[in-house]
This record gives structure tokens, sequence and C-alpha cells, in this order.
């Protein structure tokens, strides 16, 4: 079969609007056939227009290894990804896979330990230096500020130590440093929370399932609003669950979405928060009202309702979460490594001897007395640290090095990459507790090797007794 062509001398002498009618009936057929090729069309377009942009965003950065950022210097290497998703996919893959590190392990190997790519439709800079992550944490509110979804800023508040900007974050981290000061852990701290775990586990039935979600929300909730009654705690450890699951999701605020179920929580979460602010000032010297944070936050700083509100239930947000999945791996850790059970099993029955009293409660001497715990917990905290990744965002040009990072580009230190870095950790993906003894690794609960281990993210390095803070925590988890 052939197919006539329209000689050119008369395509030329027909009009707009019958050239376009001839080419379709000569080159498509009949009408049933124009959906089809119509499809084919715009497909192929796609492709063509995809070629295009993938092809732009390569000659740039190209232009921009060679030279071309401000003042002769230049993004980190790195690729563009696919058109509009960028690395979007492969990361978020990654993250949620058994081993989040490796599609960073990847670009590591391919461009270095500061690499480019593209998130979520924005250039991004990640990094698994230590010295970048610890520049990027030294310089927070000043050249980088933090940068996350609608949802979670939403849902943790304006006013939290997590989302705040400039002044207010200041001023927030200020409180939170003060109120976790070394001295008050000491005093308040090692104390209440040997009591909340010796009545936690005195009322789990025996050989049954001890849920480690349920000691974390009754020690958070009892340390920072000072509830001590179970069905005050049983409400919170409810409404945080709805709460939790809808910080990282679409920000759709109808029912039967994760994000509206997770609004009504953190209204409740605030209205309770409310009643617990009314007693206080109602019963300020009344010792029913108990010792928690919120207490002495009234007491001590003049901050609104409103902002206290956003404040507690950051710090509840962040402790209950880390606790419990940390307390989690450190159970799983020792039963897969009998050696290490063993031996701080005995470190902590030598401490009892020791001890005249074997009910008296641990102190503050005994818990700098036992060196191998600390290994342990160091070692837990490395590999299974909660704060995987941070994401950041430059507030204007910034210079490091060779490189420029472009205002609004995501800045994202890989605290986990750095964790499992076999440079610094040898066999990084083995539980070795041992090597904490090596006076390299050693990590000073005030000072420390802070660059290198962030287990809990920024607060390791803006708030250093919070790291103190999540290790006497887990000395004192069920064993």
């Amino acid at each position: 079969m052939t197919t006539n062509v329209a000689p050119a001398d008369l395509l030329r002498s027909l009009s707009r609007v019958d050239l376009l009618a001839t080419m379709r009936e000569k080159t498509i057929g009949s009408r049933d056939h124009w959906p089809l090729s119509y499809a084919i069309i715009l497909a192929t377009t796609l492709v063509f227009i995809g070629f295009v942009v993938k092809l732009i965003s390569e000659m740039k950065r190209r232009r921009s290894r060679r030279g071309g950022g401000r003042g002769g210097c230049k993004m980190p290497p790195g690729s563009t990804g696919w058109p509009l998703v960028g690395d979007t996919f492969a990361w978020f893959g990654a993250v949620a896979s058994s081993h989040p590190p490796q599609f960073v392990e990847q670009q590591v190997k391919r461009y270095g330990k500061i690499f480019s790519c593209s998130l979520l439709g924005k250039r991004a800079v990640v990094s698994a230096d230590p010295a970048f992550n610890r520049f990027v944490m030294q310089h927070e509110g000043k050249l980088f500020q933090s940068s996350y979804p609608k949802s979670f800023r939403d849902l943790v508040g304006k006013n939290g130590v997590i989302t705040a900007q400039g002044e207010q974050q200041r001023q927030l981290h200020g409180i939170a440093s003060s109120m976790m000061r070394l001295e008050k852990l000491k005093c308040h701290f090692l104390e209440d929370i040997q009591l909340v775990m010796l009545r936690s586990i005195c009322e789990f039935p025996d050989n049954q399932v001890i849920v480690l979600q349920d000691v974390a929300i009754n020690l958070m909730v009892n340390q920072l609003l000072g509830m001590t009654s179970e069905s005050d705690i049983d409400d919170m450890a409810r409404l945080f669950s709805d709460f939790v699951d809808g910080c990282i999701s679409l920000p759709i605020n109808l029912p039967g979405f994760a994000y509206h179920t997770a609004m009504k929580a953190r209204s409740n979460i605030v209205s309770k928060i409310n009643e617990t602010i009314a007693k206080i000032r109602r019963f300020q010297d009344s010792a029913d009202v108990g010792n928690g944070l919120l207490g002495r936050l009234l007491n001590e700083e003049s901050l609104p309702d409103e902002a206290i509100a956003d404040f507690v239930i950051n710090l509840i947000f962040a402790g209950n979460e880390t606790t419990s999945k940390t307390m989690l791996f450190a159970v799983y850790f020792l039963t897969q490594c009998p050696r290490a059970l063993k031996e701080l099993q005995e470190e902590q029955e030598g401490l009892k001897r020791h001890n005249a009293d074997e009910a008296e409660m641990l102190t503050w001497q005994d818990y700098k007395a036992m060196p191998f715990t600390q290994c342990v917990i160091d070692e837990t905290l490395r590999l299974g640290g909660i704060a995987i990744w941070l994401m950041r965002e430059a507030k204007e040009d910034v210079a490091y090095q060779d490189y420029v990072i472009p205002k609004g580009c995501f800045v994202v230190p890989f605290l986990s990459a750095v964790h499992m870095d076999g440079d610094l950790y040898p066999e990084a993906l083995n539980f070795n507790p041992w090597r904490w003894l090596n006076p390299e690794n050693q990590v000073d609960p005030i000072e420390g090797r802070q660059d290198v281990l962030l287990p809990i993210g920024e607060a390791s390095q803006r708030i250093p007794s919070a790291l103190e803070q999540a290790k006497s925590t887990l000395i004192d988890s069920p064993k």
C-alpha cells in the first residue's frame, strides 16, 4: 500500500487550515487513529524536552566545574539526576532501606565526601565530611537555617527549638542549654530517671513484652510536665503516636489523612500543656505540681504560653523518639554480642558489690565509674544514631574551601555516613564497644570528638549535656 503525497505547488496554494487538514489526512489517516498518533507525538515531545533540560543542566554543571562560580569558585562536583525529580527517588529509597547511607556512599566514591545532587526539585550539597558538618552546625542561624517539609513545620510549631530561626532560635537554644545544664542533670535527672524506670519495670507483668516506647514517653512526660498519673501518661502516649505519624506526610487537612489526625492530636497536646501551666500557676508552692521542666521554665524564663507549648512539644517529640529507639538498638546489639553483654553485667555487678546499701540509687560518681558501660553507649549511639541526616538551607552564598554554595541551596550533613566511615571506624558495620577504649576514639561528654560522633544531631553540638543525658538514660534502661 502506498501513500499519496501532495505536490509542493498544491501545498503552497492551500490556506493554513486546509494545510493542517491535508497533512493530518495524508500522514495519519482516519480520525479514529488520531488519539494514538497524538499520544505518540506528545510522548516524543516530552522526551525531547527532557533531553534538552538534561543537556542544559549538564552544560551548566560543566561550566560551574570549570570555575564559573563567584570569585572563580564552583559548586561541589556531582550529578543532576533525572529531569524534574533529580535524585529524590534514589535518595529516599536509600534512607528508607536497612542501610540509609547507601546512596551517599555511592556518590562519595564518584565525587568525594562533599558532593552535589538534586533533591525535591532543588540543588543540594550533601556532606559525609566531619569538618564540613561541624562548619554547618557552628554557623546555624548565621549562614544556614533549618529547612523542613510544611507538615513537619506545622506540627512542631513555629516557636520550637527545631524550626525557629535567627534570634528566636538563639534564645530557645539558650533556654534549652540552661534547662539541661550538667549540674541539673546531676541533681534532678539521674534520680528521676531511676524512679521512672523502677516504677515502669515493676508495673510490667512477668514474661510480657516490654514496649520501650511506653517507657520513653513515661520518662519524657514525667521529666518535662511533671505528670505521674498513669491515665495522663497513656493519653499523651496515644496523642504523640498520632502526632508522629503525621510529621512526614502530605499536608492535606481533611479527615482520613495522617496530617489531619496529627493536627488534631497536636491541638489536644497543647490543651493538656496549657492545663498543666494553669495548674502550676494556681498551686505555685504546692508539692502536688511536681518538679518537671515546665515548672522550672515558668519560674525561670519569660515566654508566652504559645511559645512554651511549642517548646515542650519539641522536647517531648525529640526525646521520646530518640530515647525509645536508642534503647531498642542497645538491647538488640547486646543480644547479638554475648561477650559485650557479659562484660557489661560484670562491671555493673561489681559496682553493686562496692555499694554498702544495694537499694541505694546510682550516684553521679557511680555513673562515671563505669567505663565499659560508657563504651557500649557510645557504640550504640554511633551505629543506631537517630539523627541520620539534617536538612539545612544556605541563607546566602557560602564559601567553603574551593566551593561556593549558592543562596537557597539545600545543605545536607549526612551524619550516618560519617559514623559508618571505615576510615574513621575500622569494620564500621560491626558492633565493637572496645573501639572506644582507644584514646583516639574516646569522647569527652562536654568537648569530645563532636565533629565525628554526632548521634543525636545538632543537640550534640549546641547542648553538650544532651549527649550526657542520652547516655545516662541508656545506663538506667532495663537490661
